[in-house]
């Protein structure tokens, strides 16, 4: 289980742009990312497998569109419960605080690329601990 993508964007609504390694905040939410903030949605969390599911079903896109900040290979997602702990890289953790969410309408995502996933299939977790993340960084249960 490992981060595959990281990505972070100034407004939200909107795909995210690819980063090498990003700060996680603890309380906070990833360093210059729209969402961060003190709530409960502060990471984002969404399966390559998904994406991967998502192109083969017709749609154009990659990792950043349907504005995940974390995109994994090896987790399925809709089987952590909400509550779960998981470390990311050498040191942050993070707590799943929701699975799926409700889109009040349709945003920039569904009509650039045609569906978002993210109301079905995305995760949610706020930061218990910070650090610093780099793609192919391990992802396990704490």
């Amino acid at each position: 289980m490992k981060i595959v993508s990281i990505a972070i964007s100034k407004k939200k609504g909107t795909r995210k742009v690819q980063v090498d390694e990003a700060s996680l905040i603890q309380d906070y939410g990833l360093e210059g990312d729209a969402h961060a903030g003190p709530w409960h949605r502060q990471v984002s969390f969404l399966a390559s497998e998904s994406i991967e599911k998502a192109k083969k079903n017709g749609l154009d896109v990659t990792f950043g569109d349907f504005a995940e900040n974390i995109a994994t290979k090896g987790i399925n997602w809709q089987k952590v419960p909400v509550g779960t702990k998981m470390h990311l890289g050498d040191s942050a953790l993070v707590e799943i605080t929701q699975i799926g969410k409700e889109c009040h309408n349709k945003c920039a995502i569904y009509y650039i690329a045609g569906d978002c996933i993210m109301p079905r299939e995305g995760i949610f977790a706020r930061v218990l601990k910070g650090g610093k993340i780099r793609c192919d960084d391990m992802v396990r249960v704490n």
